[in-house]
Protein backbone atom coordinates (compact mmCIF):
# COMPACT_ATOMS: atom_id res chain seq x y z
CA UNK A 1 0.00 0.00 0.00
CA UNK A 2 1.13 3.49 -0.94
CA UNK A 3 2.23 5.70 1.90
CA UNK A 4 0.12 8.69 3.40
CA UNK A 5 1.54 12.26 1.80
CA UNK A 6 1.61 15.50 3.31
CA UNK A 7 1.54 19.25 2.20
CA UNK A 8 0.81 22.76 3.75
CA UNK A 9 -1.53 24.64 1.65
CA UNK A 10 1.21 27.47 1.77
CA UNK A 11 3.34 24.89 0.38
CA UNK A 12 0.92 23.24 -2.34
CA UNK A 13 2.15 26.16 -5.34
CA UNK A 14 1.73 23.38 -7.94
CA UNK A 15 -1.39 23.16 -10.23
CA UNK A 16 -3.99 20.67 -8.97
CA UNK A 17 -3.36 18.46 -12.29
CA UNK A 18 0.20 17.81 -11.21
CA UNK A 19 -0.93 16.86 -7.80
CA UNK A 20 -3.85 14.55 -9.70
CA UNK A 21 -1.43 13.00 -11.53
CA UNK A 22 0.99 11.78 -9.08
CA UNK A 23 -1.72 9.25 -7.43
CA UNK A 24 0.22 6.29 -7.94
CA UNK A 25 2.28 7.67 -4.90
CA UNK A 26 -0.29 7.28 -2.82
CA UNK A 27 -3.18 9.72 -1.20
CA UNK A 28 -2.14 13.56 -0.61
CA UNK A 29 -3.57 15.06 2.60
CA UNK A 30 -2.99 18.81 2.21
CA UNK A 31 -2.80 20.84 6.14
CA UNK A 32 -2.94 23.90 7.41
CA UNK A 33 -0.87 24.38 10.73
CA UNK A 34 -0.36 20.82 10.50
CA UNK A 35 -4.07 19.84 10.44
CA UNK A 36 -5.88 18.14 7.88
CA UNK A 37 -8.31 20.22 5.94
CA UNK A 38 -8.59 18.22 2.60
CA UNK A 39 -7.38 15.27 0.70
CA UNK A 40 -6.25 14.18 -3.16
CA UNK A 41 -6.81 11.02 -3.51
CA UNK A 42 -7.57 8.36 -6.63
CA UNK A 43 -11.16 7.00 -7.38
CA UNK A 44 -9.78 3.84 -9.41
CA UNK A 45 -12.94 1.76 -9.98
CA UNK A 46 -15.61 4.45 -9.09
CA UNK A 47 -17.54 6.35 -10.65
CA UNK A 48 -18.75 9.80 -10.21
CA UNK A 49 -22.06 8.87 -8.64
CA UNK A 50 -20.00 6.57 -6.53
CA UNK A 51 -17.67 9.91 -5.62
CA UNK A 52 -21.09 12.18 -5.17
CA UNK A 53 -22.70 9.73 -2.79
CA UNK A 54 -19.68 9.34 -0.42
CA UNK A 55 -19.75 12.59 0.70
CA UNK A 56 -23.92 13.08 0.16
CA UNK A 57 -24.78 13.84 4.01
CA UNK A 58 -28.39 12.63 3.31
CA UNK A 59 -27.24 9.51 1.86
CA UNK A 60 -24.78 8.78 4.25
CA UNK A 61 -27.48 9.62 6.94
CA UNK A 62 -29.20 6.47 5.09
CA UNK A 63 -26.59 4.45 5.38
CA UNK A 64 -26.01 4.93 9.33
CA UNK A 65 -29.82 4.43 9.92
CA UNK A 66 -29.33 0.98 7.99
CA UNK A 67 -26.58 -0.01 10.37
CA UNK A 68 -28.27 0.97 13.70
CA UNK A 69 -31.27 -1.14 12.45
CA UNK A 70 -29.18 -4.29 11.50
CA UNK A 71 -27.34 -3.43 14.65
CA UNK A 72 -30.86 -4.12 16.44
CA UNK A 73 -32.71 -5.96 14.41
CA UNK A 74 -30.32 -8.30 12.57
CA UNK A 75 -30.39 -8.98 8.62
CA UNK A 76 -31.13 -11.76 6.22
CA UNK A 77 -28.39 -14.04 5.42
CA UNK A 78 -27.15 -14.28 1.40
CA UNK A 79 -29.14 -17.34 1.17
CA UNK A 80 -32.47 -15.58 2.23
CA UNK A 81 -32.11 -13.26 -0.30
CA UNK A 82 -31.30 -15.33 -3.07
CA UNK A 83 -34.74 -17.05 -1.72
CA UNK A 84 -36.00 -14.28 -1.92
CA UNK A 85 -35.88 -13.13 -5.30
CA UNK A 86 -36.06 -16.77 -6.81
CA UNK A 87 -39.91 -16.51 -5.52
CA UNK A 88 -40.75 -13.52 -7.12
CA UNK A 89 -42.58 -13.15 -10.50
Amino acid sequence: MSSLRRIEIADATEPLARYAQSMEEGPLVVTRDGQPIAVVLSVDNADLETVSLSNHPGFLEVIERSRERQKREGGLSSAEVRALFASEP
